[in-house]
C-alpha cells in the first residue's frame, strides 16, 4: 500500500514536470512561428518578383484552338476556366502561407510544426502520468481537463497535416492559446490528484467526456478559421472596393487562405463534429439517468450544452439559407463557440450545479 502511494506520488510529480516541460517547447515553437511570419512577409524584391511573373504571364501568346470548317480554318481563344466556391463569391487564390512562399520563412515554419510535435508528445505524456497516478481518466477536474483539451486540439492540428491540409496558418493562434490554456491550468485551477466524486466514477466518463473534449478540440479550430475568414473577408472588400489596406494587413492577411476558402474549411469542420456534439449531450443524458436518477434535469451545464448545440445547428442552418451565407453566418458560428467556452469556464467556475468540478 505505501509502495502504491509512493509510485503515484511520483508520477504526480512527474505529470506536473512534463506539463510545464511541453510549455517550455511551445514557447519555442511560438516564437519559431513569429519567425515564420516575420521573416516570411513578402519583401520589396518578392512583390517586385510576382508582378514581373504577373507581366510575364500577360505578355505570352494566348492559347488558341483551331476549328476546321468547310472553306477554311476558324482560330479561337481558349475559352477560360473560373472555379467559384459558391455563388456570388470571389475569385481570389489562396495566400502562399505564413512562410510567404521564401525559403528562409519555410524553414522556420518547419522548425515550429517540428516543436509543437515534441510538445504534443512531452504533454500527452504527461496527461497519461496524470491518469496513472490517479488511476482512472483524467478528466476529473479543470485542470486535467485542460491540459487533455490542449493535448487534443494540438493533435487535431497536427492530424491535418499530417492529412496534407494546408492548415499551417493555425499554428500561430493555435500555439499561442495553447499556453494560454496551460498557463490558466497550472496557475488557477491546479488542484491535487484525487479520486473521483462519486457521480463520476463511471465508464461513461470515458465515453461522454472524451467526446465532449474533442468536440471542443475541432470546433475550437473551427472558430480560430472563422474568425481569420472575417479578417481575410474585409481586407478583400477594402481591395475590391479600391482601399488601400495597411502595411501589416497586406503582410499578414495577403498570405492567409482566400476568405472562401476560409469559410468553407470552417463549415467543413463544424458540420462534420456537429453530429459527435450531438451524441455528446444524448450520452450525457444517459449518465444523468445513471448517476442521478434523471436524464434531464435543466442543470446549468446541462442547459448550456443544449444552448451550444443550437447554436452550431442555427449556424448549419444559416449556411443553407439564402442571405445568411457569410459574415452573418461566421457570427453565428462564434457565438456558439462562445457557449461553448462559457459551458466551460463560466459554469464550471461561477455556477454552483451538479457540475461543479472546477476543484478551486
Amino acid at each position: 500500500m505505501i509502495l502504491a502511494a509512493t509510485t503515484n506520488e511520483s508520477l504526480a510529480r512527474m505529470s506536473d514536470l512534463l506539463i510545464y516541460s511541453s510549455m517550455a517547447v511551445y514557447t519555442l515553437a511560438f516564437f519559431a512561428h513569429i519567425a515564420e511570419w516575420v521573416f516570411g512577409s513578402r519583401s520589396k524584391v518578392g512583390r517586385t518578383a510576382a508582378a514581373l511573373t504577373q507581366q510575364a504571364q500577360a505578355a505570352a501568346p494566348a492559347v488558341t484552338v483551331q476549328v476546321k470548317k468547310a472553306g477554311g480554318t476558324t482560330v479561337l481563344d481558349k475559352p477560360k476556366v473560373v472555379t467559384r466556391s459558391a455563388a456570388g463569391t470571389r475569385d481570389v487564390p489562396d495566400g502562399p502561407g505564413a512562410a510567404g512562399g521564401t525559403v528562409q520563412g519555410d524553414l522556420y515554419g518547419r522548425i515550429a510544426v517540428s516543436l509543437t510535435v515534441l510538445a504534443f508528445l512531452v504533454e500527452a505524456s504527461g496527461v497519461v502520468a496524470r491518469a496513472l497516478s490517479v488511476q482512472r481518466a483524467p478528466w476529473g477536474n479543470m485542470y486535467e481537463f485542460s491540459t487533455t483539451f490542449s493535448t487534443v486540439a494540438v493533435g487535431a492540428y497536427l492530424g491535418f497535416l499530417l492529412a496534407k491540409k494546408n492548415v499551417r496558418w493555425i499554428g500561430l493562434p493555435l500555439v499561442t492559446t495553447v499556453l494560454l490554456d496551460l498557463g490558466m491550468a497550472v496557475t488557477w485551477l491546479k488542484t491535487p490528484s484525487d479520486q473521483l466524486v462519486p457521480a463520476l466514477d463511471s465508464y461513461w466518463l470515458w465515453i461522454h467526456v472524451s467526446t465532449a473534449i474533442f468536440c471542443g478540440a475541432v470546433f475550437y479550430i473551427g472558430a480560430v478559421a472563422t474568425l481569420l475568414y472575417l479578417f481575410r473577408d474585409s481586407y478583400e472588400n477594402k481591395l475590391a472596393t479600391g482601399g488601400n489596406p495597411g502595411a501589416f494587413a497586406r503582410s499578414v492577411l495577403e498570405r492567409l487562405p482566400a476568405a472562401a476558402s476560409l469559410d468553407k474549411f470552417a463549415y467543413r469542420v463544424n458540420a462534420a463534429v456537429f453530429p459527435l456534439w450531438t451524441f455528446t449531450i444524448i450520452a450525457g443524458a444517459i449518465w444523468a439517468g445513471d448517476a442521478w436518477g434523471r436524464y434531464w434535469g435543466w442543470d446549468a451545464k446541462e442547459v448550456w450544452s443544449f444552448i451550444t448545440w443550437v447554436g452550431y445547428a442555427a449556424y448549419l442552418h444559416a449556411r443553407a439559407t439564402a442571405g445568411w451565407k457569410g459574415r452573418k453566418a461566421a457570427y453565428i458560428a462564434l457565438i456558439a463557440f462562445g457557449c461553448f467556452l462559457f459551458n466551460y469556464y463560466g459554469v464550471n467556475i461561477f455556477v454552483s450545479s451538479k457540475h461543479s468540478y472546477a476543484g478551486v
